[in-house]
């Protein structure tokens, strides 16, 4: 599998996806600066990590969404390219309208840093297939912005079109209907607010994210 990282400026989870990517694949990933203008030909997977792009300034994504890559980023998933939004990289792709929705300030108004468990809503995507025998997994969370809300009507068609793929089991930041991940109406493009590069390893001290990127490099 062929993938790439996007850095933006305040990205902290880039080498953490990068390193996440080398180890499961067995191929390094090319880091992307958000000033190119193009991405690396024969691309899989473009992902857009965590962090806080342009210091979360506007909105969490808002600025980033704007950053030329984006739009090859764009193009790429409208190829059918697969691409992972992780946290901040979910935020930029309901900014840029890959993803309906927006991740909004968490209830309580405080950051949220923890395991959180979840359920595994749709086991049947690029990016789930690995966990076809498990219903739960756990992955840490980290974020104050990560809030899923839409209309009514917009959350009842990503519903009933399984395009659900990770429910909170104790939602930490009162997302609609426990919403955690989501996919496009083609399936190649997922956002997340939880971490999966963080939860890939042994060495981390755990492996419930793993399953991400395990699937991915099936699905490519």
């Amino acid at each position: 599998m062929k993938s790439a990282v996007i850095v933006f400026p305040g990205s902290n989870c880039d080498r953490d996806a990068a390193r996440a990517l080398e180890r499961l694949t067995g191929k390094p990933a090319t880091m992307v600066w958000h000033k190119d203008t193009a991405l690396p030909e024969g691309l899989d997977l473009v992902v857009l990590p965590g962090g806080f792009s342009y210091g979360d300034y506007l909105r969490s994504g808002a600025m980033a969404a704007k950053s030329p890559v984006v739009r090859e980023v764009t193009a790429h998933a409208e190829r059918g390219g697969l691409v992972l939004g992780i946290c901040n990289g979910f935020q930029i792709l309901t900014e840029t309208r890959l993803l309906p929705g927006a991740l909004a300030r968490n209830a309580g108004l405080k950051f949220a840093c923890k395991e959180v468990p979840l359920a595994i809503a749709n086991a049947n995507t690029a990016f789930t297939r690995a966990y076809r025998e498990q219903r739960e997994t756990e992955i840490p969370i980290a974020h104050g912005d990560g809030r899923f809300v839409a209309d009514e009507d917009t959350l009842a068609r990503i519903d009933g079109e399984g395009r659900v793929v990770f429910r909170y089991l104790d939602n930490p930041n009162g997302s609609a209907r426990d919403i955690a991940g989501l996919i496009n109406d083609r399936g190649n493009v997922l956002g997340m607010m939880p971490h999966p590069e963080r939860a890939s390893d042994p060495v981390l001290g755990r492996t419930g994210g793993a399953a991400v990127f395990q699937s991915l490099m099936e699905a490519a």
